[in-house]
Protein backbone atom coordinates (compact mmCIF):
# COMPACT_ATOMS: atom_id res chain seq x y z
CA UNK A 1 0.00 0.00 0.00
CA UNK A 2 1.00 3.18 -1.17
CA UNK A 3 2.27 5.49 2.04
CA UNK A 4 0.59 8.56 3.05
CA UNK A 5 3.35 10.81 1.71
CA UNK A 6 3.21 8.94 -1.68
CA UNK A 7 -0.36 9.99 -1.62
CA UNK A 8 0.19 13.29 -1.27
CA UNK A 9 2.71 13.34 -4.16
CA UNK A 10 0.51 11.30 -6.26
CA UNK A 11 -2.41 13.80 -5.87
CA UNK A 12 0.36 16.54 -7.01
CA UNK A 13 1.22 14.64 -9.80
CA UNK A 14 -2.47 15.88 -11.57
CA UNK A 15 -1.53 19.26 -10.92
CA UNK A 16 1.18 18.89 -12.45
CA UNK A 17 0.19 16.87 -15.40
CA UNK A 18 -2.57 19.17 -15.93
CA UNK A 19 -1.54 22.77 -15.67
CA UNK A 20 -0.14 22.66 -19.15
CA UNK A 21 -3.82 22.58 -20.84
CA UNK A 22 -4.12 25.99 -18.97
CA UNK A 23 -0.47 27.42 -19.64
CA UNK A 24 0.05 26.72 -22.98
CA UNK A 25 -3.70 26.40 -24.82
CA UNK A 26 -5.48 28.03 -23.00
CA UNK A 27 -3.25 31.22 -22.60
CA UNK A 28 -0.25 31.75 -24.06
CA UNK A 29 0.58 29.72 -26.89
CA UNK A 30 -2.82 27.92 -28.70
CA UNK A 31 -5.07 30.96 -27.34
CA UNK A 32 -3.21 33.84 -29.19
CA UNK A 33 -2.33 31.29 -32.30
CA UNK A 34 -5.98 30.70 -32.75
CA UNK A 35 -5.92 34.33 -34.39
CA UNK A 36 -3.56 32.84 -37.36
CA UNK A 37 -6.03 30.08 -37.35
CA UNK A 38 -9.29 32.34 -38.14
CA UNK A 39 -7.50 34.92 -39.90
CA UNK A 40 -9.42 38.48 -38.12
CA UNK A 41 -8.73 39.11 -34.07
CA UNK A 42 -12.17 40.33 -33.52
CA UNK A 43 -13.92 37.22 -34.65
CA UNK A 44 -11.47 34.74 -33.31
CA UNK A 45 -11.80 36.46 -30.16
CA UNK A 46 -15.77 35.85 -30.39
CA UNK A 47 -15.62 32.78 -31.39
CA UNK A 48 -13.22 31.77 -28.43
CA UNK A 49 -15.97 33.85 -26.36
CA UNK A 50 -18.49 31.22 -27.77
CA UNK A 51 -16.27 28.16 -27.12
CA UNK A 52 -15.82 29.01 -23.70
CA UNK A 53 -19.37 29.48 -22.83
CA UNK A 54 -20.43 26.08 -24.28
CA UNK A 55 -17.37 24.48 -22.36
CA UNK A 56 -18.83 26.23 -18.85
CA UNK A 57 -22.30 25.29 -19.12
CA UNK A 58 -21.60 21.65 -20.20
CA UNK A 59 -19.34 21.09 -17.22
CA UNK A 60 -21.48 22.83 -15.16
CA UNK A 61 -24.25 20.25 -16.45
CA UNK A 62 -21.62 17.27 -15.79
CA UNK A 63 -20.06 18.22 -12.56
CA UNK A 64 -22.98 17.39 -9.58
CA UNK A 65 -23.87 13.97 -11.71
CA UNK A 66 -20.07 13.19 -11.78
CA UNK A 67 -19.64 14.02 -7.83
CA UNK A 68 -22.37 11.99 -6.70
CA UNK A 69 -21.14 9.11 -9.02
CA UNK A 70 -17.92 9.42 -7.48
CA UNK A 71 -19.52 9.21 -3.74
CA UNK A 72 -21.90 7.01 -4.10
CA UNK A 73 -19.33 4.72 -5.88
CA UNK A 74 -16.07 5.18 -4.51
CA UNK A 75 -14.00 4.96 -8.16
CA UNK A 76 -12.80 8.24 -8.53
CA UNK A 77 -9.63 6.66 -9.54
CA UNK A 78 -11.51 5.22 -12.69
CA UNK A 79 -13.19 8.61 -13.32
CA UNK A 80 -10.13 10.12 -13.43
CA UNK A 81 -8.73 7.55 -16.22
CA UNK A 82 -11.50 7.84 -18.65
CA UNK A 83 -11.15 11.78 -18.46
CA UNK A 84 -7.68 11.35 -18.84
CA UNK A 85 -8.25 9.55 -21.93
CA UNK A 86 -10.77 12.33 -22.91
CA UNK A 87 -8.21 14.82 -21.98
CA UNK A 88 -5.08 13.32 -24.06
CA UNK A 89 -6.89 12.34 -27.25
CA UNK A 90 -8.70 16.10 -27.31
CA UNK A 91 -4.97 17.75 -27.17
CA UNK A 92 -3.39 15.84 -29.42
CA UNK A 93 -6.30 16.55 -31.93
CA UNK A 94 -5.64 20.51 -32.07
CA UNK A 95 -2.44 19.24 -33.84
CA UNK A 96 -4.51 19.79 -37.13
CA UNK A 97 -4.95 23.60 -36.17
CA UNK A 98 -3.54 24.68 -39.23
CA UNK A 99 -3.65 28.71 -40.31
CA UNK A 100 -6.87 29.67 -41.93
CA UNK A 101 -8.72 26.29 -41.64
CA UNK A 102 -12.09 25.73 -42.82
CA UNK A 103 -12.94 23.28 -39.93
CA UNK A 104 -12.43 26.04 -37.43
CA UNK A 105 -15.87 24.36 -35.56
CA UNK A 106 -14.62 21.40 -35.11
CA UNK A 107 -10.91 22.46 -33.48
CA UNK A 108 -12.89 24.45 -31.03
CA UNK A 109 -14.81 21.53 -29.95
CA UNK A 110 -11.60 19.37 -29.32
CA UNK A 111 -10.15 22.14 -27.23
CA UNK A 112 -13.30 22.46 -25.48
CA UNK A 113 -13.65 18.35 -24.74
CA UNK A 114 -9.91 18.66 -23.34
CA UNK A 115 -10.81 21.80 -21.04
CA UNK A 116 -14.15 20.02 -19.97
CA UNK A 117 -12.03 17.04 -19.19
CA UNK A 118 -9.78 18.82 -17.23
CA UNK A 119 -11.89 20.48 -15.36
CA UNK A 120 -14.23 17.58 -14.31
CA UNK A 121 -10.95 15.80 -13.39
CA UNK A 122 -10.20 18.85 -11.28
CA UNK A 123 -13.65 17.96 -9.32
CA UNK A 124 -12.61 14.50 -8.71
CA UNK A 125 -8.75 14.81 -7.52
CA UNK A 126 -10.33 17.71 -5.04
CA UNK A 127 -12.03 15.55 -3.23
CA UNK A 128 -9.17 13.72 -2.34
CA UNK A 129 -8.00 16.79 -0.13
CA UNK A 130 -9.70 16.52 2.40
CA UNK A 131 -7.89 13.25 3.36
CA UNK A 132 -4.70 13.47 2.46
CA UNK A 133 -3.97 15.59 5.54
CA UNK A 134 -6.23 17.09 8.99
CA UNK A 135 -8.00 20.50 8.16
CA UNK A 136 -5.26 23.23 9.33
CA UNK A 137 -2.97 21.57 6.81
CA UNK A 138 -4.67 22.05 3.91
CA UNK A 139 -4.31 25.11 2.93
CA UNK A 140 0.11 24.27 2.61
CA UNK A 141 -1.21 20.96 0.44
CA UNK A 142 -3.45 23.25 -1.82
CA UNK A 143 -0.90 25.58 -2.29
CA UNK A 144 1.96 23.63 -2.84
CA UNK A 145 -0.32 21.55 -5.67
CA UNK A 146 -0.62 24.94 -7.11
CA UNK A 147 3.12 25.57 -6.92
CA UNK A 148 4.13 22.17 -8.41
CA UNK A 149 1.21 22.92 -10.95
CA UNK A 150 2.55 26.23 -11.81
CA UNK A 151 5.95 24.38 -11.85
CA UNK A 152 5.26 22.10 -14.66
CA UNK A 153 3.19 24.69 -16.67
CA UNK A 154 6.60 27.04 -16.39
CA UNK A 155 8.86 24.15 -17.72
CA UNK A 156 6.56 23.07 -20.43
CA UNK A 157 5.96 26.84 -21.95
CA UNK A 158 9.84 27.56 -21.31
CA UNK A 159 10.28 24.09 -23.36
CA UNK A 160 7.99 25.25 -26.05
CA UNK A 161 9.63 28.51 -27.03
CA UNK A 162 13.04 27.52 -26.85
CA UNK A 163 12.53 24.82 -29.61
CA UNK A 164 9.32 24.63 -31.39
CA UNK A 165 6.55 27.36 -31.45
CA UNK A 166 7.94 30.00 -34.09
CA UNK A 167 8.07 33.65 -34.52
CA UNK A 168 7.65 35.75 -36.88
CA UNK A 169 10.90 35.32 -38.34
CA UNK A 170 10.08 31.34 -38.46
CA UNK A 171 12.33 30.80 -35.60
CA UNK A 172 11.81 29.53 -31.91
CA UNK A 173 13.33 31.38 -29.04
CA UNK A 174 16.84 30.15 -29.33
CA UNK A 175 17.20 31.54 -32.76
CA UNK A 176 17.03 27.79 -34.46
CA UNK A 177 14.06 26.88 -36.41
CA UNK A 178 11.44 24.45 -34.58
CA UNK A 179 13.17 20.59 -34.17
CA UNK A 180 12.76 17.86 -35.66
CA UNK A 181 12.07 19.94 -38.97
CA UNK A 182 8.69 20.94 -38.06
CA UNK A 183 7.55 23.21 -41.08
CA UNK A 184 7.56 26.91 -39.68
CA UNK A 185 5.65 28.09 -42.64
CA UNK A 186 3.01 26.05 -41.58
CA UNK A 187 3.12 27.07 -38.11
CA UNK A 188 3.94 23.01 -36.93
CA UNK A 189 6.13 24.17 -34.14
CA UNK A 190 3.12 26.03 -32.70
CA UNK A 191 0.61 23.29 -33.33
CA UNK A 192 2.62 20.77 -32.10
CA UNK A 193 1.51 22.54 -28.51
CA UNK A 194 -1.66 19.94 -28.50
CA UNK A 195 0.64 17.06 -28.83
CA UNK A 196 3.41 17.98 -26.21
CA UNK A 197 0.42 18.74 -23.83
CA UNK A 198 -1.10 15.23 -24.79
CA UNK A 199 2.19 13.32 -23.73
CA UNK A 200 3.23 15.80 -21.06
CA UNK A 201 0.12 14.67 -19.22
CA UNK A 202 0.02 10.86 -19.80
CA UNK A 203 3.66 10.58 -18.79
CA UNK A 204 3.09 13.14 -15.46
CA UNK A 205 -0.20 10.99 -14.55
CA UNK A 206 2.07 7.55 -13.56
CA UNK A 207 2.27 9.14 -10.10
CA UNK A 208 -0.97 9.43 -10.12
CA UNK A 209 -2.25 6.22 -10.78
CA UNK A 210 0.38 3.96 -9.05
CA UNK A 211 -0.03 5.97 -5.61
CA UNK A 212 -3.68 7.72 -5.16
CA UNK A 213 -6.33 5.01 -4.22
CA UNK A 214 -9.95 4.93 -3.83
CA UNK A 215 -11.28 5.36 -0.58
CA UNK A 216 -12.86 2.27 0.94
CA UNK A 217 -16.43 2.07 0.39
CA UNK A 218 -19.18 -0.74 0.40
CA UNK A 219 -21.34 0.67 -2.60
CA UNK A 220 -22.85 -0.55 -5.67
CA UNK A 221 -21.97 0.45 -9.11
CA UNK A 222 -24.54 3.41 -10.75
CA UNK A 223 -25.46 4.29 -13.82
CA UNK A 224 -24.39 7.45 -15.33
CA UNK A 225 -28.10 8.43 -15.15
CA UNK A 226 -28.78 7.02 -12.17
CA UNK A 227 -26.18 8.96 -10.94
CA UNK A 228 -27.34 12.17 -12.60
CA UNK A 229 -31.15 11.88 -11.00
CA UNK A 230 -29.52 11.49 -7.34
CA UNK A 231 -27.44 14.55 -7.97
CA UNK A 232 -30.24 16.01 -8.84
CA UNK A 233 -31.80 15.23 -5.76
CA UNK A 234 -28.36 15.74 -3.91
CA UNK A 235 -28.56 19.15 -4.99
CA UNK A 236 -31.60 20.49 -4.11
CA UNK A 237 -31.28 19.08 -0.39
CA UNK A 238 -27.51 20.54 -0.97
CA UNK A 239 -29.26 24.01 -1.73
CA UNK A 240 -31.41 23.51 1.12
CA UNK A 241 -28.97 23.33 3.63
CA UNK A 242 -27.02 26.05 2.16
CA UNK A 243 -29.81 27.95 2.89
CA UNK A 244 -29.62 27.69 6.36
CA UNK A 245 -25.75 28.39 6.27
CA UNK A 246 -25.00 31.84 5.45
CA UNK A 247 -20.84 31.37 5.14
CA UNK A 248 -21.18 28.40 2.89
CA UNK A 249 -23.63 30.31 0.27
CA UNK A 250 -22.05 33.56 0.27
CA UNK A 251 -18.64 31.95 -0.50
CA UNK A 252 -20.39 29.57 -3.07
CA UNK A 253 -22.12 33.11 -4.64
CA UNK A 254 -18.60 34.83 -4.17
CA UNK A 255 -16.29 32.32 -5.54
CA UNK A 256 -19.27 31.91 -8.87
CA UNK A 257 -18.33 35.72 -9.89
CA UNK A 258 -14.93 35.74 -9.10
CA UNK A 259 -13.51 32.34 -10.42
CA UNK A 260 -15.57 32.98 -14.03
CA UNK A 261 -14.24 36.80 -13.99
CA UNK A 262 -10.11 34.53 -13.45
CA UNK A 263 -11.45 32.42 -16.25
CA UNK A 264 -12.00 35.29 -17.92
CA UNK A 265 -8.80 36.94 -17.81
CA UNK A 266 -6.69 33.64 -18.29
CA UNK A 267 -8.96 32.89 -21.93
CA UNK A 268 -8.47 35.87 -23.40
CA UNK A 269 -5.12 37.40 -22.28
CA UNK A 270 -3.11 35.95 -24.95
CA UNK A 271 -6.21 37.25 -27.57
CA UNK A 272 -5.29 40.93 -25.85
CA UNK A 273 -1.70 40.92 -26.63
CA UNK A 274 -1.73 39.92 -29.62
CA UNK A 275 -4.35 41.56 -30.92
CA UNK A 276 -4.43 45.13 -28.60
CA UNK A 277 -0.15 45.68 -28.24
CA UNK A 278 0.62 43.69 -31.50
CA UNK A 279 2.88 40.97 -29.38
CA UNK A 280 4.72 38.36 -31.00
CA UNK A 281 4.47 34.46 -29.92
CA UNK A 282 7.91 34.88 -28.56
CA UNK A 283 6.74 37.71 -26.53
CA UNK A 284 3.55 36.63 -24.86
CA UNK A 285 5.16 33.55 -24.07
CA UNK A 286 8.03 35.49 -21.72
CA UNK A 287 4.80 37.51 -20.29
CA UNK A 288 3.45 33.81 -19.80
CA UNK A 289 6.87 32.94 -18.46
CA UNK A 290 7.11 35.76 -15.66
CA UNK A 291 3.30 34.94 -14.85
CA UNK A 292 3.67 31.23 -14.31
CA UNK A 293 6.77 32.03 -11.99
CA UNK A 294 4.72 34.76 -9.85
CA UNK A 295 2.39 32.15 -9.48
CA UNK A 296 4.36 28.96 -8.73
CA UNK A 297 6.08 31.07 -6.09
CA UNK A 298 3.42 32.83 -3.98
CA UNK A 299 0.75 29.63 -3.69
CA UNK A 300 3.88 28.09 -1.93
CA UNK A 301 4.07 31.24 0.32
CA UNK A 302 0.49 31.71 0.98
CA UNK A 303 -0.47 28.08 1.54
CA UNK A 304 2.82 28.30 4.37
CA UNK A 305 1.19 32.20 4.97
CA UNK A 306 -2.58 30.06 5.64
CA UNK A 307 -1.51 27.62 8.11
CA UNK A 308 0.21 29.96 10.40
CA UNK A 309 -2.02 32.64 10.41
CA UNK A 310 -5.74 33.83 9.55
CA UNK A 311 -6.58 31.12 6.83
CA UNK A 312 -7.70 31.18 3.03
CA UNK A 313 -10.13 34.41 3.74
CA UNK A 314 -7.80 37.67 3.97
CA UNK A 315 -5.51 35.93 1.32
CA UNK A 316 -8.65 36.13 -1.39
CA UNK A 317 -9.49 39.36 -0.65
CA UNK A 318 -6.10 40.48 -1.49
CA UNK A 319 -6.35 38.64 -4.37
CA UNK A 320 -9.26 39.77 -6.01
CA UNK A 321 -8.46 43.24 -4.97
CA UNK A 322 -5.13 43.03 -7.28
CA UNK A 323 -6.94 41.70 -10.57
CA UNK A 324 -9.66 44.52 -10.14
CA UNK A 325 -6.75 46.78 -10.65
CA UNK A 326 -5.22 44.82 -13.08
CA UNK A 327 -8.23 44.63 -15.42
CA UNK A 328 -8.78 48.15 -14.85
CA UNK A 329 -5.51 49.26 -16.25
CA UNK A 330 -5.53 46.61 -18.87
CA UNK A 331 -8.98 48.46 -20.31
CA UNK A 332 -7.11 51.55 -20.22
CA UNK A 333 -4.13 50.36 -21.83
CA UNK A 334 -3.23 50.61 -26.17
CA UNK A 335 -0.35 51.25 -27.50
CA UNK A 336 -0.77 54.74 -28.21
CA UNK A 337 -2.76 56.19 -24.97
CA UNK A 338 -2.92 54.87 -21.38
CA UNK A 339 -6.66 56.11 -20.02
CA UNK A 340 -6.69 58.24 -22.43
CA UNK A 341 -3.44 60.41 -22.19
CA UNK A 342 -1.55 60.14 -25.38
CA UNK A 343 2.04 58.23 -25.07
CA UNK A 344 5.22 58.94 -26.98
CA UNK A 345 5.42 57.34 -30.31
CA UNK A 346 7.77 54.22 -29.68
CA UNK A 347 6.90 54.17 -25.73
CA UNK A 348 8.02 51.10 -23.83
CA UNK A 349 5.74 52.27 -21.18
CA UNK A 350 2.99 49.86 -22.31
CA UNK A 351 4.95 46.71 -22.65
CA UNK A 352 6.46 47.50 -18.99
CA UNK A 353 2.73 47.71 -17.21
CA UNK A 354 1.81 44.67 -19.68
CA UNK A 355 4.39 42.81 -18.15
CA UNK A 356 3.62 44.32 -14.74
CA UNK A 357 0.33 43.08 -15.21
CA UNK A 358 0.91 39.40 -16.29
CA UNK A 359 3.11 39.09 -12.73
CA UNK A 360 0.10 40.27 -10.89
CA UNK A 361 -2.26 38.06 -12.80
CA UNK A 362 0.03 35.05 -12.57
CA UNK A 363 0.55 35.96 -8.52
CA UNK A 364 -3.00 36.79 -7.34
CA UNK A 365 -4.71 34.51 -10.25
CA UNK A 366 -2.58 31.57 -8.93
CA UNK A 367 -3.34 32.28 -5.05
CA UNK A 368 -6.99 32.73 -5.65
CA UNK A 369 -7.50 29.30 -7.23
CA UNK A 370 -5.48 28.21 -4.21
CA UNK A 371 -6.85 29.43 -1.26
CA UNK A 372 -10.56 29.04 -3.05
CA UNK A 373 -10.13 25.37 -2.51
CA UNK A 374 -8.88 25.55 0.59
CA UNK A 375 -11.95 27.42 1.77
CA UNK A 376 -14.34 24.99 -0.11
CA UNK A 377 -12.38 22.12 2.38
CA UNK A 378 -13.49 24.27 5.30
CA UNK A 379 -17.20 24.49 4.24
CA UNK A 380 -17.41 20.62 2.61
CA UNK A 381 -19.08 18.04 4.70
CA UNK A 382 -16.48 14.71 5.29
CA UNK A 383 -19.28 12.31 4.51
CA UNK A 384 -19.07 13.56 0.82
CA UNK A 385 -15.97 15.77 -0.54
CA UNK A 386 -16.70 14.54 -4.00
CA UNK A 387 -20.25 16.20 -4.05
CA UNK A 388 -19.21 19.00 -2.29
CA UNK A 389 -16.54 19.86 -4.81
CA UNK A 390 -19.65 19.18 -7.34
CA UNK A 391 -21.17 21.34 -6.11
CA UNK A 392 -18.26 23.88 -6.15
CA UNK A 393 -18.16 23.45 -9.61
CA UNK A 394 -21.41 23.76 -10.24
CA UNK A 395 -21.54 27.01 -8.87
CA UNK A 396 -18.08 27.69 -10.09
CA UNK A 397 -19.67 26.59 -13.88
CA UNK A 398 -23.08 28.05 -13.60
CA UNK A 399 -22.04 31.45 -14.89
CA UNK A 400 -19.29 30.40 -16.59
CA UNK A 401 -20.69 31.29 -19.54
CA UNK A 402 -21.13 34.99 -18.44
CA UNK A 403 -17.58 36.22 -19.01
CA UNK A 404 -17.19 34.62 -22.34
CA UNK A 405 -20.75 36.17 -23.03
CA UNK A 406 -20.25 39.37 -21.75
CA UNK A 407 -16.50 39.84 -23.18
CA UNK A 408 -17.76 38.67 -26.91
CA UNK A 409 -20.77 41.05 -26.55
CA UNK A 410 -18.81 43.94 -25.65
CA UNK A 411 -16.71 42.88 -27.99
CA UNK A 412 -19.25 42.59 -30.78
CA UNK A 413 -20.49 46.36 -29.65
CA UNK A 414 -17.44 48.27 -29.23
CA UNK A 415 -15.27 46.38 -32.33
CA UNK A 416 -12.80 46.82 -29.72
CA UNK A 417 -10.87 44.03 -27.93
CA UNK A 418 -9.33 46.31 -25.38
CA UNK A 419 -13.17 47.30 -24.36
CA UNK A 420 -14.14 43.54 -24.86
CA UNK A 421 -12.35 42.25 -21.17
CA UNK A 422 -14.19 45.16 -19.08
CA UNK A 423 -16.39 43.17 -17.80
CA UNK A 424 -13.77 41.22 -15.66
CA UNK A 425 -14.16 43.99 -13.46
CA UNK A 426 -17.68 44.37 -12.11
CA UNK A 427 -17.44 40.06 -11.97
CA UNK A 428 -14.68 40.37 -9.76
CA UNK A 429 -16.25 43.08 -7.63
CA UNK A 430 -19.24 41.09 -7.05
CA UNK A 431 -17.13 38.27 -5.18
CA UNK A 432 -15.25 40.33 -3.44
CA UNK A 433 -18.49 42.26 -1.70
CA UNK A 434 -20.00 38.58 -1.28
CA UNK A 435 -16.84 37.81 0.48
CA UNK A 436 -17.35 39.98 3.42
CA UNK A 437 -20.29 37.38 4.39
CA UNK A 438 -17.97 34.48 4.51
CA UNK A 439 -16.09 32.34 7.72
CA UNK A 440 -12.50 31.60 7.25
CA UNK A 441 -13.41 28.66 9.22
CA UNK A 442 -16.49 27.79 7.39
CA UNK A 443 -20.30 27.18 9.54
CA UNK A 444 -20.33 23.52 9.87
Amino acid sequence: MPTTQQRIWGWYAFDWASQPYHTLILTFIFGPYFINVVGDPVEAQTLWAHALTATGLVTALLAPALGALGDQSGHLVRWVGWLSAVYVAASAALWLAVPGSAHVIAILFAFGAGLVATELAVVVTNAFLPSLAPLEETGRLSGTGYAIGYAGGLIALILMLLFFAEGENGRALLGLPPVFGLDPASFEGTRLVGPFCAAWFAISMIPFFAWVKDPVRDAPDLSFAEAARRAVQDIRAMWGRALKRPSLLAFLFSSMFYRDALVGLYAFGGLYAKGVLGLSVKAIGAFGILGVAMAMLACWAAGIYETRNDGPKPVIGLSIAVLVAVSTLLVGLTRESLFGVALPAGSALPDILFYACGALIGAAGGVLQSASRSMMVRHADPRHPTEAFGLYALTGKATAFLAPFLIGLATIATGDQRMGVSPLIFLFLLGLVLLFWVKSDGDI
